[in-house]
């Protein structure tokens, strides 16, 4: 009788009520997060679509997937980005069981973030501890040796490094010394000893408020914000997709809109960091010293200098100012140590550790030979620009434009991710950085970098005592 029963109730709520219309069926491209790793089609674009219709290029995947997914519990795929949607049949009638709303980007970036950063402190820890426990001091260069740590951590201080409060979800990587300097009440009074406080006339050490450095950061992630609520969400990078740009725009509207979707595309960044900056300055983290004009800074986390980024003359300065603490992160563990190609391998890096879309590795391999390109043009051409002041400032226009439209051209995979629209946008540009880069690198002569020996760190304070 139960089994009949409910047979009877299924049947019931499966019939629809007399006169209403059938469920229409409805595709619904829910974007991801909107951070670094939202949907490839960009935050805020959604589209309804009959069965009939196909999505729209570069995000054509299966709903279905994702849907019987998130049904057995498992998150659902990366490519999970169009999903199923019904309406109720009428005002009376059941509501469908809702569909499965968390897309792969929500739910990847609700746990790759943390995870990124505790990788760089992780890496970090290790190649310090390393350098103090299992290197001879005379390998060492002055900056390692005084970032080794000598003491193995205890676990406590291990825990505390990696997940305290301040820098686990959005960083900036600190280094380990510092943090400890920190914790125990030594930061900045460590950091004035570096000044001699006597010749300036002072008598006792100064006690540095991160009052100002804390407004003035708020004030920058205010302003950015402003920015990302009006100028990203005019110009979303989904319209790098949009068949007027693939296929109606003439190369050099192509070229303008890129360089204005990709500056639309920078505040969601300046407002994360600058705000973990500012976090870590209120806690009384991120003392740097004291500048030439007597002022304390605050800038030892911060992760990017806007003003610089802005008017960049070169590309080693653009990427010199940008995500600062990673760039370090990526110079310590990987540019200076390893033996061959470190340039080649420090991409690779980067790429590997922010994920596994394709979209990445298409801006870091870009990245190598836009680089290897920069750097010979400079070695070969600055040169002759720097005899007249009128000739230096047409270089540095000219090497600004150069570089605030190469940058562009080589980080748009990074917020498209996906390889279909990523080919389709390099395409409609005929590939014209990747050839340009490629004759360079061919034709013009390589001069080699100046470039100094490493002196161990005792041989060269050796010669500062002499």
């Amino acid at each position: 009788m139960g089994a009949e029963r409910r047979e009877r109730e299924a049947a019931r709520w499966a019939r629809p009520s007399p006169g209403a219309p059938a469920a229409a069926p409805t595709l619904s491209l829910r974007p991801g997060s909107g951070g670094p790793s939202a949907s490839p089609l960009g935050p805020g674009r959604e589209s309804v679509a009959s069965p009939s219709e196909q999505p729209p290029t570069g995000a054509r995947t299966g709903g279905r997937g994702a849907a019987a997914a998130c049904g057995s519990g498992q998150p659902p795929p990366e490519d999970a980005g169009w999903q199923p949607r019904r309406r109720p049949a009428s005002p009376t009638a059941p509501p469908a069981p809702p569909a499965c709303t968390r897309s792969a980007g929500a739910w990847a970036s609700r746990w790759t973030r943390p995870l990124m950063i505790v990788t760089q402190k992780i890496t970090t820890l290790a190649f310090q501890v390393h350098d103090g426990l299992g290197r001879r001091a005379e390998d060492l260069s002055a900056e390692q040796h005084r970032l080794a740590v000598k003491v193995k951590p205890s676990f406590l201080e291990y825990l505390s490094y990696l997940l305290n409060f301040m820098s686990v979800i959005a960083g900036p990587c600190n280094n380990f010394k510092d943090y400890i300097a920190f914790i125990e009440g030594r930061h900045i009074h460590m950091k004035l000893l570096e000044v001699n406080w006597k010749e300036k006339g002072f008598h006792s050490l100064p006690e540095p408020s991160p009052m100002g450095a804390v407004i003035h950061k708020l004030c920058v992630t205010g302003v950015s914000l402003l920015l990302f609520l009006t100028l990203t969400k005019t110009f979303p990078v989904a319209c790098l997709a949009d068949d007027w740009f693939v296929h109606k725009a003439n190369f050099l509207t192509r070229l303008g809109y890129l360089y204005v979707v990709m500056q639309a595309s920078k505040p969601k960044y300046y407002v994360a960091w600058t705000l973990a900056d500012a976090v870590n300055n209120a806690a009384g983290f991120g003392f740097s010293g004291v500048d030439q004009n007597g002022n304390f800074c605050w800038d030892l986390l911060s992760n990017l200098n806007i003003w610089k980024i802005e008017t960049a003359t070169s590309f080693k300065m653009y990427l010199g100012n940008w995500n600062i603490q990673t760039a370090t992160w990526l110079k310590r563990v990987c540019y200076e140590r390893v033996p061959w190609y470190p340039t080649v391998f420090t991409f690779i890096l980067s790429a590997l550790w922010h994920g596994v879309y394709p979209g990445y590795y298409f801006t870091f391999l870009t990245g190598i030979l836009v680089t290897v390109a920069a750097r010979t043009v400079r070695n070969n051409c600055r040169h002759y620009f720097l005899s007249s002041k009128a000739l230096k400032v047409a270089y540095d226009v000219a090497t600004w434009a150069a570089t605030q439209l190469a940058v562009s051209y080589t980080v748009a995979p990074f917020v498209m991710l996906a390889v279909e629209p990523t080919i389709n946008l390099y395409k409609s540009m005929y590939f014209y950085l990747h050839i340009v880069s490629l004759l360079i690198i061919l034709f013009l002569p390589v001069r080699p970098q100046a470039h100094t020996q490493r002196q161990p760190w005792n041989s060269v304070n050796r010669k500062k005592t002499d």
